[in-house]
């Protein structure tokens, strides 16, 4: 469903390895690996939730949306999403009218009805899920295990974690961790972090451990809870059931890319990982490759403290607390 989308996402990707490469680090405007810098200065991006209805939604509904929308980073919550509600027997836009258009010939729908969008490169987005409206829909959608996991591990120091998504193939859900395993290993050995990290315009900002430490998170495609990931993923390419798959996963829960068991070898992994350790040569997120996960964490609190206030880098502090002086500028002679 999304071929066109990765292939484009991996030749970028392949550029900006490339363009890296090529640049000596102390050329770079910061010494901040990839992932860390993605970990304290990125906000993840919106996950849109429409909300599709013909007329009005019936009070327990509103209820239950009123409650969801609390949520939202837009009204003070912790998860990403923006809650879009949808009469359909109104005016609605173009791009929702196509979604809902599609959600008509694929699906029995009752209303009210909810869709997921995602948000990827190039102001692109892509419907992996939708269903019914209900309090149990909405809570496996905002929230699942795999994806506390995926917080747990990164607000404790893990630089990147490789999620694998299992296929119906043992022998292939097996050859790929191994080399999963045997490669990161010897990553952790190999790679070192950029120089310069905590001098002025590279400073950290959280007490988040620095390390260079990968892991495997193992995701079931069958499991209930998992079905939001599961599918999105699967969307980007013709998935057969026998193939599984690989995304590698930094920051505040921003998916790389995502990779067939079959187009991963040793050099792929070291190349995407070298990247994500390496100083970070765009600090634009829009200009760098990946797109976010729907997470519901509270990323400021968790990494700043109790009142989730960002820290100012010390060098604009500095700037600050520097007052002008004033000068006397002795008269000139005259004749």
């Amino acid at each position: 469903m999304f071929r066109q989308v990765t292939k484009s996402a991996s030749l970028f990707w392949l550029f900006l390895v490339a363009f890296i490469a090529s640049h000596p680090t102390h050329l770079l405007a910061c010494n901040i690996p990839v992932f860390r810098y993605a970990l304290e200065r990125w906000n993840p991006d919106t996950t849109k939730v429409l909300i599709f209805y013909d007329g009005s939604l019936r009070k327990e509904d509103e209820a239950l949306v009123g409650r969801f929308e609390m949520e939202t980073t837009a009204r003070g919550g912790m998860t990403n999403a923006e809650v879009i509600r949808m009469d359909v027997s109104g005016g609605i836009g173009e791009r929702e009218r196509l979604c809902w258009n599609k959600i008509q010939k694929d699906a029995k729908v009752n209303f009210p009805y909810v869709a997921v969008q995602f948000s990827l490169s190039n102001n692109r987005l892509v419907t992996p899920w939708h269903g019914p409206l209900s309090e149990s829909s909405l809570q496996l959608l905002r929230e699942s295990p795999a994806r506390h996991e995926l917080a747990k591990r990164f607000l404790t120091g893990h630089s990147v974690v490789w999620l694998l998504v299992k296929s119906n193939d043992d022998t292939k859900n097996r050859n790929a961790k191994e080399l999963l395993e045997a490669e990161l290993s010897i990553l952790e050995k190999k790679i070192k972090l950029p120089d310069g990290i905590g001098l002025p315009g590279s400073e950290l900002y959280s007490e988040v451990p620095l390390l260079v430490k990968f892991s495997i998170l193992e995701l079931d495609p069958k499991d209930p809870k998992e079905q939001l990931l599961v599918k999105l993923f699967q969307g980007f390419e013709s998935i057969q059931s026998d193939e599984p798959l690989l995304v590698p996963v930094f920051g505040k829960g921003r998916a790389l890319e995502v990779l067939t068991a079959s187009q991963v070898d040793g050099p792929l992994v070291s190349d995407l990982t070298m990247f994500l350790c390496g100083a970070c040569s765009c600090q634009v997120k829009e200009r760098n490759p990946g797109f976010d996960l729907w997470m519901s964490v509270d990323w400021n609190r968790e990494l700043f403290g109790e009142s989730g206030d960002v820290p100012e880098a010390v060098s604009t502090l500095a700037r600050k607390s520097s007052t002008p002086k004033t000068l006397v500028i002795p008269p000139g002679k005259s004749k």
